[in-house]
């Protein structure tokens, strides 16, 4: 069936966490019977274990639906369903550039959350139209009406027409599909015209390579033709054509406007990036799409094998894992507490907790996890600014004329009961308040500046917990910022543990000291030997606590006689134990390294 461009409708589904939007793309799927009835699951598009387990949507997904409109035409709907999460923002944002309008869902009962709003801009920023849907309107706690009020006071999102759906119970599902053939433009560009299109994501097949998904900007695709990636410069000749129904169907190509997948034997996700623009290698665009950036970083970990046999596997595994999610990163690293092992590059907390939960389930490893860490921009005396990720290759504090840490731009939404404790949480984590605003009589924006490094490990917990659940936080990178800050050593009989060093700001560097040799004469078990946990900056020592040593008591056989007996057999003891230090190490269970993680 010949498709005009007019009647193609390319959309996403955005959303705060748990706001319904994976459910919404099941009834939409199931409404117009683009999946069998004996085929259907919940979370159909969501194809990943742990993506079922968490009830999070962690790859995009494409799915294309056939479907009758009210006006008898027929229309191709294309939709991609995007992760929720702040640590896939920029998979986020190039699955909108891949789009005309999305379908921006709020959980009736929650309201508008940071994510909404975070999200409403990117999609404005995209010059998307947006259709504002209020889901959940079956739950006793729903109320449409003030939350469609919140959605009126975001600026620039034209809240006046909102739909009412309840996923769950298939209400307003119509409705919404005629909404989004009303409203959505249909793509621009020219079928005939020099071939562009955007890669959105890419996955991995161990037999056919690397699977790109991609929007026909301009011009068509088919088998046998040769493309080349703008950003990379590879050059590869197309294997396979195809669309998302939801599983891989082969076609005989793609023009202008569609939304598909093609295979060119690439090997790795690496070589196609998100955000990349293929063009034809015989007849090149001279200019790529706009808004491609490498995915970067932002949070780092070392990860090792507990025993150190499995290292290989754990290579193996890493390279696997690699194949599929080009913007993890990982090099080798060599710890002389915990071995042979590699640092690793994650987009926030989330990602780094996926990727070690999926090594550890999938390649069947039992892993060691040092602290996370950010990168800091370091300024040596007489050299150019550097990168470093990890505590243990910092320089001495004698070397370094100054030290940029990356800082973020946070939005966080919660009940105005809570201004006070939140204000509190981020004068202890560094932060810096901006503004506050308010959705209602009852609800506030609050924006702060953060140190990245203060919000990487338990910040969202805090907010939780604080705003009793009702809390919810996004954030965006702004850039480096001059700041005091230290690498806080801890030793273990005066040998370093580069595993739990850490990097601190230095106005905190006592008191997490204190915590920190405390808490690990806490969970470091007691040896032969008698262990002196300390802390320091430099060559100074600025906190230390004492493992006891476990102690026979050797005297118990005697039965009176002279005091030198005694003194004799607890010398001869003290003589051992001080041998043992010297020969011995001290065994660091994982709770330790833990530990060091979870300290604010």
């Amino acid at each position: 069936m010949e498709i005009k461009s007019n009647n193609i409708r390319n959309f996403c589904i955005i959303a705060h966490i748990d706001h319904g939007k994976s459910t919404l793309a099941d009834r939409i799927l199931e409404y117009t019977h683009t999946i069998e009835e004996r085929e259907f699951r919940d979370q159909v598009l969501d194809d990943m274990e742990l993506e079922r387990e968490k009830g999070i949507t962690i790859k995009s997904k494409a799915v294309r639906i056939n479907y009758l409109a009210r006006d008898r035409n027929q229309y191709i709907l294309n939709l991609i369903d995007t992760p929720g999460h702040v640590d896939f923002s920029y998979e986020v944002s190039r699955s909108l550039a891949a789009c005309e309008g999305a379908v921006l869902v709020v959980d009736a009962s929650q309201g508008v959350q940071a994510q909404t709003i975070a999200n409403v801009y990117m999609a404005i920023q995209h010059k998307l139209t947006i259709i504002p849907v209020v889901n959940k309107i079956d739950l006793e706690m729903a109320d449409p009406d003030k939350t469609i009020g919140e959605l009126r006071k975001i600026q620039g999102l034209d809240a006046s027409s909102c739909l009412l759906t309840s996923a769950k119970e298939g209400i307003g599902i119509e409705d919404l599909l005629e909404a989004i053939v009303r409203h959505i433009p249909p793509p621009s560009g020219e079928a005939g015209g020099l071939l562009k299109a955007l890669i959105f994501d890419s996955s991995f097949d161990l037999y056919k390579g690397a699977v790109i998904y991609v929007k026909i900007v301009s011009g068509s695709i088919r088998k046998g033709d040769k493309i080349l990636l703008m950003s990379s410069g590879g050059e590869f000749e197309i294997s396979e054509v195809g669309v998302f129904k939801p599983k891989m169907q082969v076609v005989e190509g793609l023009t202008s406007g569609e939304v598909g997948y093609l295979m060119a034997n690439i090997k790795s996700v690496r070589e196609a990036r998100i955000g990349d623009t293929i063009t034809s290698s015989l007849n090149p665009a001279k200019e790529p799409l706009p808004g491609y950036k490498p995915a970067k970083p932002m949070v780092f970990s070392g990860l090792y094998p507990a025993e150190q046999n499995d290292y290989q596997s754990l290579k193996e595994a890493l390279e696997r894992l690699s194949l599929n999610d080009s913007s993890f990163t990982y090099g080798p690293e060599t710890s002389p507490s915990l071995g042979f092992g590699f640092r690793c590059g994650f987009l926030g907390l989330l990602h780094m907790e996926i990727v070690q939960e999926r090594l550890e389930r999938e390649y069947d490893l039992d892993l060691i996890s040092s602290a996370p860490s950010v990168h800091y921009r370091v300024k040596r005396r007489g050299k150019e600014p550097v990168l470093i990720d990890n505590p243990a290759k910092f320089p001495s504090p004698q070397e370094i004329e100054y030290i940029e840490e990356p800082f973020v731009r946070m939005s966080i939404i919660s009940p105005d009961d809570y201004i006070g404790a939140l204000m509190k949480l981020s004068k202890d984590r560094r932060g810096v308040y901006t503004s506050t605003s308010y959705l209602d009589p009852t609800r506030v924006v609050m924006i702060f500046e953060f140190p990245l490094s203060e919000i990487v490990m338990d910040f969202h917990d805090k907010v939780k917990s604080i705003t009793r659940g009702y809390g919810s936080l996004d954030y965006e990178p702004i850039g480096y910022r001059p700041q005091e800050v230290v690498k806080l050593d801890i030793l273990l009989n005066r040998e370093a543990v580069d595993g739990l060093s850490s990097i601190v700001h230095k106005e905190k560097a006592y008191k997490r000291a204190r915590a920190l040799t405390r808490k690990l004469k806490e969970v470091i078990p007691r040896q032969q030997f008698p262990v002196a946990v300390q802390a320091a900056i430099g060559n100074n020592v600025i906190a230390r606590e004492t493992i006891k040593a476990f102690r026979k008591d050797v005297t118990e056989k005697l039965y009176g006689g002279d005091v030198t007996r005694k003194r004799k057999l607890l010398e001869k003891q003290k003589r051992g134990k001080k041998r043992m230090k010297k020969m011995g190490g001290v065994n660091i269970p994982q709770e330790a390294f833990l530990a060091v993680a979870k300290m604010a």
